[in-house]
């Protein structure tokens, strides 16, 4: 009969630790727990005395150079899962395990596992989840580490997966309004350069062939056909080499700070992306603010997921300010960067002493904007890209059809 060595605690909370003999780790976790036992880990023996190690015990630590293992909507459901089991009183650590036989991604198991083993060894959630940083974002941690100080880890998980659910779905609004205008644009360019590379020059080439005047359309057509047909791989050599080059660029600091500071100023799109920063901002600072977390921390935590470094850059230039006494609402009025009714409502917050209501107002608020003018933009987008496309097919019909007319009154 196999021998498991067992680690637990008794119901009078000691420690407990030893070895017992069963017919699997099933029967043998029942057996320790008739004795008064509760196993945290079950390890069978081999014959030579050494530990078998189960499936439950992984080593501590993440693989150096991982990648992250959860998506956004996989962990806004995991966050749920897990303040749902604490609520109902079960422990940490089997909490962690339930979540862990719940989970079917072979990775995401893997992850959870090692969490629980370190919780289990003693080290604090918030310090293991810190480990992960590709998984559980600075904002994670920060509240998790919160919820542990105030004793209420269960219903600030509960806030965090509100506030993940929320940026999740304000990320699909925009990913889904922008992807069909994408979409046509690119399959529009893509026909109109096969046309123009492929078809055209074959059709024009009669036209060449005859040794006569042509009409202007189809003498500017069959230059752009005659460039596109001899120079397009160039074109594409040079289309992604500039595009390698551009992203290089911008992964700069240097980069990144011009290409924000231009997406802002772009008409429409620089009022959509700073809306979009700004709803992150507040939701994520009254979701921080509530659970509570410090302001300086919260500021310097939730400026991160705006996404824009001149946005950034404001919040942090009104962190130091905040931090020699200054108000909220005034440095990032003086910012610029703000509209007047954000630096309005932080201001009406901090008098009344109600600024997690406000910031989160503020938030739903700019979610409603983004999407209106989304909603907006997209309407007027798909027919002005038919409208260009249309004419742009016209005149290629045009300028073929017109040498054809002048042929047929020539025969005549």
């Amino acid at each position: 009969m196999p021998v498991y060595q067992y680690r637990g605690y008794r119901s009078d909370g000691g420690a407990a630790a030893g070895i017992v003999d069963a017919e699997s780790v099933k029967v043998a976790r029942l057996k320790l727990r008739k004795d008064g036992v509760f196993p945290t880990d079950v390890v069978e023996q081999n014959q030579t005395g050494g530990r078998q190690v189960s499936r439950d015990q992984l080593t501590s630590g993440p693989p150096l150079g991982r990648s992250a293992v959860l998506s956004s909507s996989e962990l806004a459901m995991l966050t749920r899962q897990f303040a749902t089991l604490l609520v109902a009183g079960l422990p940490l650590v089997e909490a962690l395990g339930v979540l862990i036989d719940q989970t079917e991604k072979k990775p995401a198991k893997a992850l959870l596992a090692d969490v629980r083993e370190q919780v289990r060894g003693g080290k604090a959630l918030s310090h293991t989840l810190g480990l992960y940083e590709k998984d559980f974002s600075p904002i994670y941690v920060h509240m998790v580490r919160a919820g542990e100080a105030s004793g209420a880890l269960d219903q600030i998980l509960f806030r965090l997966a509100e506030f993940l659910e929320k940026q999740l779905a304000l990320r699909n609004k925009v990913t889904n309004a922008i992807l069909y205008p994408a979409l046509m644009l690119t399959v529009g360019v893509g026909v109109l350069f096969f046309l123009m590379t492929f078809v055209v020059p074959k059709i024009t080439a009669v036209f060449a062939s005859m040794k006569q005047a042509l009409p202007f359309p189809t003498v500017v057509l069959m230059s752009i056909s005659h460039f596109c047909s001899t120079y397009w791989p160039v074109m594409m050599l040079a289309l992604i080499g500039g595009g390698l080059m551009i992203r290089r660029y911008i992964q700069t600091e240097s980069g990144r700070v011009m290409a924000d500071r231009l997406i802002l100023r772009i008409p429409l799109i620089g009022e959509v992306a700073r809306m979009v920063s700004i709803s992150r901002l507040t939701g994520t600072l009254a979701t921080m603010l509530s659970s509570g977390v410090q302001l300086l921390d919260a500021l310097d935590v939730s400026k991160r997921v705006m996404n824009n470094r001149i946005l950034e850059e404001a919040v942090e230039g009104a962190r130091q300010n905040i931090r020699e006494g200054e108000t909220i609402a005034d440095p990032l009025k003086r910012s610029g960067q703000f509209p007047s009714l954000v630096t309005h409502m932080i201001a009406v917050g901090e008098r009344s002493g109600e600024m997690e209501e406000m910031l989160r107002r503020i938030g739903q608020i700019y979610d409603g904007e983004v999407e209106r003018v989304i909603t907006r933009f997209t309407s007027l987008l798909e027919p002005i890209m038919i409208l260009v496309m249309g004419v742009i097919v016209f005149f290629i019909v045009v300028a073929i059809l017109l040498p054809i007319f002048e042929m047929g009154q020539m025969v005549r």
